[in-house]
This record gives structure tokens, C-alpha cells and sequence, in this order.
């Protein structure tokens, strides 16, 4: 039985597959989705293979005054770790999450598991971030997947309430982009298929 395609015909969905590119976290701004949208997007998300239905996954959202509380602390944080770091990358420190209006952090819940492995579902919260990139897309939104220092950082990842058994994924920056994002030469999928034949 044929797979449900209620977004259209293939050529649609492949269309808008496509499509898809990252938009730089500094070209993006207000405004972002709203509750209602931000709740479809994360709905079309969840859709993502998940071994076990473990669920391994849970969203932090970051916004309004929260981005900039942030990027103070990743200043403090870097002048930890370098007390003379320069003007330059302390203000990108300061602006990280300060460009777009919305920052959704994707947190692969981790820890012990008998029958799934780590890789497994680290993989499931890594196509969360995917799916997420795709669904702000469809929603006319920009974004962008982004890690950094902060997203290994344990006193970050304590700011940020992350647990010991868990791992961000990844930083999702979504709001309006201020320019259209070109093109980039994209790989031969050709090229890069082979076939397995048996000895």
C-alpha cells in the first residue's frame, strides 16, 4: 500500500525538499513563528525515526530576553576561559543567540538503555533538528542548525539545565531572513552512490 502523501504530489514535496537552505543566524529577525505555528513546526518535527519510541529528545526554547541573558553569560564564560580575549569575539559571543527572534534547542536525552543504543537515538535527536529546519521552511521562516562552543560547555549546558545524561543537539535559530539565502553548489548524489554486490 503507497505511502499517504497529503502535502500533494511527489514532484511537490520533492520541490520543497529541495528548496531547502540554511539562512545565517545574523541575517535572520523578527518576526518569528508564533505559539501556533512554533506548536506545527515542532508537531511536523517529532515526526522523525525514533528505535524503540524512546522518545530521546525534548525542546528548550530561548527567546525575547532570555537570547540576550544568554549571550552575557557565554561572555562571562569566555572571559573565563580567556581573560584577554579580543572586542571581536566577545561581541560575537554576545550577539550569538541575539539575531534571530526565536532559538530552539534540540536536547538528545540520553543514559542507559538495554535494547536502543546511544548513537541510535542521538541520530533520532539529530533528525529532529533536520525536520525542525525543514518544517520553519515550509512555515516561510529562515533558520539555521547551529552548535558552537556553548552547546559542549558543562557550564553552559548547566545554565541551560541540561542533564549529565544528555547532549545538545543542536542550536535551531528561526526567524524572518533579511535576504534571501543563495544557492550553494550542492554533491552529485550519483557520485556518491555505489552498489553492494555479493563475492
Amino acid at each position: 500500500m503507497p505511502v499517504p502523501n497529503p502535502a500533494g504530489t511527489a514532484s511537490s514535496c520533492l520541490a520543497c525538499l529541495n528548496a531547502r537552505r540554511s539562512v545565517p543566524a545574523r541575517q535572520l529577525a523578527g518576526p518569528g513563528p508564533d505559539a501556533e505555528t512554533l506548536e506545527r513546526m515542532l508537531g511536523a518535527a517529532v515526526r522523525v525515526p525514533d528505535h524503540g519510541k524512546r522518545t530521546p529528545w525534548r525542546f528548550l526554547r530561548i527567546a525575547g530576553d532570555a537570547r540576550h541573558a544568554l549571550g552575557e553569560a557565554l561572555v562571562a564564560r569566555a572571559l573565563q576561559h580567556d581573560p584577554v580575549a579580543g572586542a571581536a569575539m566577545i561581541d560575537k559571543d554576545r550577539q550569538r543567540f541575539a539575531h534571530a527572534p526565536l532559538v530552539i534547542a534540540v536536547i538528545a536525552r540520553l543514559g542507559p538503555d538495554e535494547k536502543i543504543p546511544e548513537s541510535e537515538r542521538f541520530s533520532s535527536a539529530s533528525c529532529v533538528c533536520f525536520a525542525l529546519l525543514q518544517a520553519a521552511q515550509a512555515c516561510g521562516f529562515g533558520a539555521q542548525w547551529l552548535t558552537g562552543w556553548p552547546a559542549y560547555d558543562e557550564a553552559i549546558r548547566r545554565l541551560l539545565g541540561v542533564g549529565a545524561h544528555e547532549r545538545i543537539a543542536g542550536f535551531i535559530h528561526i526567524g524572518t531572513p533579511k535576504l534571501e539565502a543563495p544557492e550553494r553548489e550542492r554533491p552529485d548524489p550519483g557520485a556518491l552512490l555505489t552498489d553492494w554486490i555479493p563475492a
